[in-house]
This record gives structure tokens, sequence and C-alpha cells, in this order.
């Protein structure tokens, strides 16, 4: 580094002000773990008698709760893997650890609600359009069935951490498929009294809004961190504003703030200084002030200040707003 550079790392417990949300810790990731093993073991075993049941009864619904509750176990098995890998140390290939895993795995489990929600959608405009003969009880029986794995799962899972996406995506994946089938169950009660095979085909429908409706969220939260966008509780503004207000500070540029994982949020920013601070020695001082300054107001654990003299960034290569 040349003449005139200074770094300053700093972290720091959440802290009241504009704040990421706070990510999960490795205790709370074990417990998690422990609940996601026993629903998948619920998902799983379930999907077979499920399948079985859509095929005696020549049901859409059950279909598709069955292809629902298939990509659930894969969500479930997927958010397992991740938190794993999230308790991994850093390394030298993988600086900041395997946090971001669990962002990948919330993003891959939100698309694929949206894919199985489409195919879904697809395959229940068909059966409006050309009814299909359904055989009610066996719906309402393995509909059941349905609802009482997804309450169960759904309070195994209520048990676990949700201040990270991993586990709010899993959750996401479990709570739709318990209100597709109390939907099912509603359908099969219709098809029963007055034979509307209809009833049928709207409940799919009806998943699927739920499906989209719960991939939405997931989706915009992942896209931010993947693709390193301001953290939702930063100001990057009120940030700027702030240091701005540091003694001895004459400008920031080059700030950027982004999300190693969900509630990691990072920092680093250039400060041009008075010249002065680099030939008394206060140069120190100036990046305490700066970093009592961030974390007096921003929740943002790890940062990163380069101290510049007046006239530096005229000639600095690679520099943006």
């Amino acid at each position: 580094m040349g003449p005139g550079h200074a770094h300053a790392h700093g972290g720091a417990p959440p802290r009241h002000g504009q704040s990421a949300e706070p990510g999960t810790s490795a205790v709370d990731r074990r417990r998690n773990e422990k609940l996601l093993a026993v629903v998948l073991v619920l998902l799983v075993g379930f999907v077979v008698g499920e399948v079985v049941g859509a095929v005696l009864a020549g049901s859409v619904a059950l279909f598709a709760d069955a292809g629902h509750m298939l990509v659930d176990a894969g969500a479930v098995a997927g958010s397992l893997w991740a938190s794993r890998l999230a308790r991994r140390p850093p390394k030298d290939r993988w600086t900041y650890g395997l946090d971001r895993a669990e962002i990948l795995a919330a993003a891959v489990n939100a698309l694929s609600l949206v894919l199985a929600g489409a195919l879904v959608a697809v395959e229940a405009i068909t059966r409006l359009l050309h009814p299909v003969e359904v055989s009610g009880w066996p719906v309402l029986g393995v509909a059941l069935a349905g609802v009482a794995i997804n309450v169960a799962s759904t309070l195994l899972l209520l048990r676990g951490d949700h201040s990270g996406l991993n586990m709010r995506a899993a959750f996401a994946h479990v709570v739709t498929d318990l209100y597709a089938f109390i939907g099912t169950v509603i359908a099969a009660i219709v098809i029963i009294a007055i034979g509307y095979d209809r009833a049928d085909p709207i409940a799919s429908l009806v998943v699927v809004a739920l499906m989209f409706r719960a991939a939405s969220p997931l989706l915009v939260a992942s896209g931010r961190v993947l693709l390193e966008g301001t953290p939702e509780g930063v100001d990057l503004a009120e940030v700027r504003r702030h240091l701005l207000e540091t003694d001895h500070v004459h400008d920031v540029h080059d700030l950027h703030c982004w999300s190693v994982g969900h509630g990691l949020p990072a920092l680093s920013v250039h400060v041009v200084v008075d010249n002065s601070c680099f030939t008394d020695g206060h140069a120190p001082q100036m990046l305490d002030a700066l970093q009592a300054c961030l974390l007096g107001h921003f929740d943002v654990e790890h940062s990163t200040f380069q101290l510049e003299p007046l006239g530096h960034a005229a000639h600095e290569v690679g520099a943006h707003a």
C-alpha cells in the first residue's frame, strides 16, 4: 500500500439505529439442522403415500401436492446441507467462510417454488378446460393426512431460529404445503358433496398463488445479497452524512455496503482527510473517530476505511462514486 493510506477493520455486536437483520449463530444452526432432519424424514415418508393416493383418485390436486412436497423435501435437504456448510470456519480460499451457501439455498428454494407452481398451473388450467372425474374420498383421506404431517412439520420448524433466509425458505415451503392440503381438503369435500370436479384444479390454482406469494420475498432478499446490493436496513446517504460530519474529513467516496451473508453486512469507504493527519501522527485517532461514528449509528459488523490526503482521488485508479 502506498503512502497516505491506512485501513481499519472493526467488528461489534448489533447496536441501535438502522440495522441489518442478525445472522444465525452456530448453536442455532445446529438446532435448526436437527429440526430440518426430522421434517425431512416426515416429508419423504409421506410423498410415497400421496403419489399412490393421487394415482388411485386421479387427482391433479394430489399430484400437485405430491410434487410440491417432493420439492419441499429437496428444499429441506438443501437447507440442511447449506446450514452445515455455513458452520465451516473461514479458510484461505473462503475468507468469510461459507455463510453465503445459505443464501444460495434460499434462492434455489424460492426458484423451485416458482417452477413447481408454473408446472401445476399449466396442468390445473388444462383440467379446468377439460374436467376429469375425481374420486373425492381418497383425495380427502390423503389430504387430511397431509394436513397432519405438515402441521407437525410446521410446529417443529417454528422451534428453530428464523433470523436467516435459509430457515425461512424451508419454513415457507412447509407452510405453503400446509395451505395446499387445506385447500385440497376443501376441494375434496366439494367434490363429495356436489360432484363438482373443477374444484380440484381450482384448489391447485390457489396452491400456485400461495407458492408465488411465498417465493417473491425470498427471491428479493436472496437476490439483494447475491448481487451485493446495499442491505435493506442501511441508508448510504445517512452513512455518508455521518462520516462527513467527523472532524478533519473533507470528502467521502468509493462508499460500498453489501452483505457477505444474511445478517453479515460489510462496508468499505475512502475518506479524504486533512494532510496534517499524516504528518502529526493523528491518523490512528481519525480511524478511531470514523469507526466510532459508524458503530454508533449503523449496525455494520465488518468495515474498512482507507484514509487519503487531499488531492489523492485525482490520480486514483478504479475509483467509484
